[in-house]
Order: structure tokens, then C-alpha cells, then sequence
């Protein structure tokens, strides 16, 4: 399948790079490099090896249109994280050239942009301080060293369930042009390395927010642009999507452990990150989260963890019934339905959860109830939390 978005040329550059250890012995087509855009050309000397055809990804992403490798028999397309942003941070003004000449505080950067005017849209990865951790319009390596370490913990795309869009490598920026970058910024100055994320994902279609291509924003679109032409491929792509958010919903259960160094319980939790901007959606229904520098390693007390485990799902259990309810109108507007709208995604949670070990469906009355277990089998620690009301 093709990806459709807003073209994007990309210039590649040699690059040192840091390479997963879950894809160091593998071959892949992806080599150690970096992307500008034609904006931050001028800032290279000389003319780049290579320049690519990609669309445009979320405010500083662009991926390669057509897919480079197959998971698990899900199509997976390079995605490159810190290629420029094309609008302001802190005003809608366009983030063009000319206003990057403004903000240098670098004679150089200056006038390599004053020497080379904007043709059509432009992007500029900045050395604005933003989201702590990171540049706006890049992306700072202390982000992508963490997303590269919770990539290497996986297996390939799954971690216990929790399926993710790996990063392949991490790729260092020049200095000499970091310098002239880190010179673009409006308030504070980020002054760590500047590098980009190399990841693979299995399309470019997010949740909610992020997107031009949203399950909240346009369901109906999806349905076409992923053939879900029929009632029972409708179906699968539900059950697919409810499977893999419902490991989202409960990613410290499945990564608990006991902390060696503290006595308590460690796990894996979201900071800053969110399943409706932060995932995206393969053709066959299944969620891969993508944005993997917020994800990480918090410990709390054993009396604590039920508590930990419950704010967890409660996180983002709005945002996953929000997605899976434009799914199912739009499988019934398209394919019909008599069932009641609880009854359905009981019938779906059942067949979702069916071999999930760590998230067990029990009925306690009118209630349908998720049984919550966690990595250490340990039985005391199970959690319930309310999944349906059945009338």
C-alpha cells in the first residue's frame, strides 16, 4: 500500500549513526544517514548524495511513501522523527528561511539563508528548547536514547503485547551544522546533541490528533484507504484494534518487576505521551505506539501498584473507547448491526482477549470486569476493573 500525504523532499546525508541491537545482525535497507529539507540545504557544503521523495508526518516527521519491510505480515514504512518543523512555535507565522535569518544569532546560518531564498514551503529544525528533552523541530538524543532503549527491550514489535514501531537507528547530526542550528531560537537555547529517530511504522494514519489521516477525525476514509470492504475484514480490524490498546491500557502490569535496588515494583508508564496523537494504526487494525521517548520506567510501592495499575488504564481508556466507537458506526453504516452497542464490544473484548495471559475477562453480576495480571503472576496483586454494564 502506498501512504498518501503532502510530498516532502528530503536530502540524505551520511551520518554517524547508532544502531538497535534487536536489528544490528539483521539486514535492512536502512543505512547510516540523515534528512534535511531543501531549506537547511544551504547549511551543508556542497551538494547531498541523495534526495528523496517522502510526505509529510505529524509537525516534525516525514515518512517514505512506499513500505521497506514486513513484520508479522504487517507492511512497515521508514519514518524519519526531527526533519523540521514549517510553523513557528509560539505563533502561526510560518517557519520559513527568512525567519530562521531572523533568529540566528549565527553570522553563518544567516547568511547562507539570506543567500538562498524560499521556494514553496520550507521546514527548520531549530535550537528552541522544547519539551525538555528535545529541540523544536528535532529531536535531542536524550528523547531518542530512550526511545532506542525501550525499542532494544522488545522483540522487534512487541513488548509482552505492547506493540511499538521500533527505532532501527538513531543518526547524529554534523556538529559543525548542529552549531549553526542550535543558533535558531526565539527564548531558550537547547543545548544538547541534535540527532534524528530512524523507525519503522506501519502506516501513517494516528488515532486522533497528529494526523491529516485520523480514526477520531475520519473513519470512513480509513475503511477505504485500508480495504476494509467487507463486514468480516470490518470485524477483524476491531478486534485487532481493541487487542493491541487494551496492552496499552495495562503496560505496567505486563513490564512489573521487582525493583532491585528500592524493594518496590517497577514498570513501564507514559509521560507526555498519548494512544490519540501518539500511535498509529496498521491496515489490519492492530496500534503501534511510535512515540516512544515518553515511555519509562517508574517504581512504586507493592501498596501502591493496584493504584498505579488502575490510573493507568483510566490514562487512556477514554481515548480507546472514543477511537473504537467511530469504528463501529462506521461498520454499521456500511455493513449494519442489530446487536446493542455494549453486547457488541463484549462479543469483541472476548474474542480480543481470548489468549491475552495478562488481562482476563470475568463477570461479576451485570458487570463484565477486566481481571488484571501482571508479569510476576503475582495473584495478589490481580486487579478488577469495571470493562461493560450489561443492561
Amino acid at each position: 500500500m502506498r501512504l498518501a500525504g503532502l510530498p516532502l523532499e528530503l536530502a540524505s546525508y551520511p551520518a554517524r549513526a547508532v544502531t538497535s541491537s534487536r536489528f544490528a545482525s539483521l539486514r535492512t535497507p536502512l543505512r547510516d544517514e540523515y534528512f534535511l529539507p531543501r531549506a537547511l540545504m544551504p547549511l551543508v557544503d556542497g551538494p547531498p548524495p541523495e534526495v528523496r521523495a517522502f510526505i509529510e508526518d505529524d509537525n516534525r516527521g516525514a515518512i517514505l511513501p512506499e513500505p521497506i519491510a514486513t513484520i508479522d505480515g504487517d507492511a512497515f514504512y521508514l519514518s524519519v522523527k526531527g526533519v523540521g518543523a514549517s510553523v513557528a512555535p509560539y505563533s502561526w507565522r510560518p517557519l520559513d528561511r527568512r525567519y530562521a535569518a531572523e533568529l540566528a544569532h549565527d553570522r553563518r546560518a544567516r547568511e547562507r539563508f539570506e543567500r538562498s531564498p524560499s521556494e514553496g514551503s520550507d521546514r527548520i529544525i531549530t535550537g528552541e528548547l522544547w519539551l525538555r528533552g528535545s529541540p523544536y523541530g528535532g529531536q535531542g538524543w536524550e528523547h531518542a536514547a530512550t526511545a532506542l532503549r525501550l525499542s532494544e527491550r522488545a522483540d522487534v514489535t512487541s513488548l509482552h503485547g505492547f506493540r511499538l514501531a521500533p527505532v532501527v537507528k538513531v543518526a547524529f547530526l554534523p556538529e559543525p551544522l548542529e552549531e549553526l542550528l542550535r543558533s535558531i531560537y526565539w527564548y531558550r537555547q537547547y543545548r544538547g546533541r541534535i540527532v534524528q529517530e530512524l523507525r519503522l511504522v506501519p502506516s501513517n494514519v494516528r488515532v486522533y490528533f497528529h494526523s491529516r489521516s485520523t480514526i477520531g477525525r475520519s473513519a470512513g476514509h480509513v475503511f477505504d484507504a485500508f480495504g476494509l470492504e467487507s463486514n468480516e475484514r470490518a470485524l477483524g480490524f476491531e478486534v485487532r484494534f481493541v487487542q493491541s490498546t487494551v496492552a496499552m491500557l495495562t503496560l505496567f502490569a505486563r513490564t512489573l518487576e521487582v525493583d532491585p535496588h528500592g524493594g518496590g515494583y517497577r514498570g513501564l508508564d507514559f509521560h507526555d505521551v498519548w494512544l490519540d496523537k501518539d500511535a498509529v494504526v496498521a491496515p489490519s487494525g492492530t496500534v503501534f505506539f511510535v512515540d516512544l521517548e515518553g515511555i519509562e520506567e517508574v517504581t512504586v510501592d507493592r501498596s501502591a501498584v493496584r493504584e498505579k495499575l488502575e490510573d493507568q488504564v483510566y490514562r487512556s481508556l477514554y481515548e480507546m473507547t472514543f477511537a473504537y466507537e467511530q469504528i463501529e458506526e462506521e461498520r454499521r453504516r456500511r455493513f449494519g448491526g442489530s446487536a446493542t452497542v455494549p453486547s457488541h464490544f463484549e462479543s469483541v473484548l472476548r474474542v480480543a482477549l481470548a489468549h491475552d495471559p495478562y488481562v482476563r475477562l470475568r463477570s461479576s453480576g451485570k458487570r463484565l470486569e477486566f481481571e488484571i495480571r501482571n508479569n510476576r503472576q503475582e495473584e495478589e496483586l490481580y486487579t478488577r476493573f469495571q470493562a461493560v454494564d450489561r443492561s
